[in-house]
């Protein structure tokens, strides 16, 4: 039989139009995932529970580590902070490497950054780290989460530099480890989602913003007041966000005391050991849940690093 512009394939009696946009999809051709806020209920996360990788290291600094974690002894805290998910009613899925990866893979809040639509794959800023982000992105395929953008060319970018201010506007901070060209493709991308983007230089020594940063209620942030840049500070409160600043920088820098990871609104689970913040916090009415990390600490990352968020709700 021959084609005729009177056949479904080619536009006639049959044709059905894809009038959806990729968000009206999620959660239909899509797995459920999203996320545009850093305070709502957080749904699914994604995680890599490390192992033989941390036996197989040596000298620490080279895998940009502070200490050599004990395996085993990290592993059983992770699995904790997993249960900990879990008991929030957390879908907790795992990066599945094809091989043993390099003793970074844990962090995977660094190699992905997620949108109301979809993820953007990070590129890391180090060799040490290079092709961590391929076992996410096979993961994130095989749980149908789609992948937006990967970061290319010269660009590097990782998923612990931006943030959500709002479902309109995300911050994205560039330094050692998300460089101008990576911020201006994960810019673009969201500029297309009509999201604004508030671009800040960390300062030296400022691993991720992530680190100095972090949000508990749609209108309130608490931040590192040492390490913030002032021009992110003043963002926030334009905003409508009040700023609280941590007041314990020891705690802070030994304990991760503000490298947490919110559940809900004025509920976060934060690491243990870290008295004075905990109690600040408490004060400020937000209710804490805390785990053991300190051995997973020595990986130079805490619990917010170790968190690739999947799915919030929506604000």
């Amino acid at each position: 039989m021959s084609a005729t512009s009177e056949d479904a394939a080619h536009g006639g009696a049959g044709w059905s139009p894809r009038t959806a946009s990729m968000q009206d999809e999620i959660g239909k051709i899509w797995r459920a995932c999203g996320v545009d806020s850093e305070w709502t209920a957080l749904k699914t996360v994604l995680l890599h529970r490390p192992g033989p990788e941390l036996k197989r290291m040596g000298d620490a600094n080279k895998a940009l580590m502070l200490q050599v974690p004990d395996a085993t002894l990290a592993g059983d805290q992770h699995d904790r902070l997993a249960e900990t998910y879990r008991a929030a009613n957390v879908d907790v899925f795992y990066v599945k490497p094809s091989k043993v990866p390099t003793p970074n893979q844990m962090f995977v809040a660094d190699l992905l950054f997620m949108t109301p639509e979809g993820a953007v794959l990070a590129r890391p800023a180090s060799t040490v780290r290079a092709g961590e982000e391929r076992f996410v992105a096979q993961r994130l395929a095989e749980l149908g989460i789609p992948i937006l953008r990967c970061v290319r060319g010269k660009g590097v970018f990782e998923g612990a530099d931006a943030l959500w201010i709002n479902s309109d506007t995300a911050i994205l901070g560039t330094g050692l480890r998300t460089n101008i060209e990576g911020a201006a493709q994960v810019t673009s991308l969201l500029n297309e989602m009509d999201v604004e983007v508030i671009q800040v230089q960390l300062p030296r020594g400022t691993m991720h913003l992530m680190g100095t940063l972090r949000f508990v209620d749609k209108d309130h942030a608490i931040c590192w007041n040492r390490r913030i840049p002032e021009a992110a500070v003043h963002a926030l409160r334009d905003c409508g966000y009040e700023v609280s600043f941590i007041p314990d920088e020891a705690e802070a820098k030994k304990g991760m005391a503000l490298n947490f990871v919110t559940l809900a609104p004025n509920h976060i689970v934060m690491p243990t050991g870290n008295p004075r913040t905990q109690s600040f916090y408490e004060q400020l009415d937000i209710k804490c849940e805390t785990v053991k990390v300190d051995e997973l600490h020595k990986a130079a990352g805490g619990i917010g690093c170790l968190t690739g968020i999947l799915k919030r709700t929506p604000p």
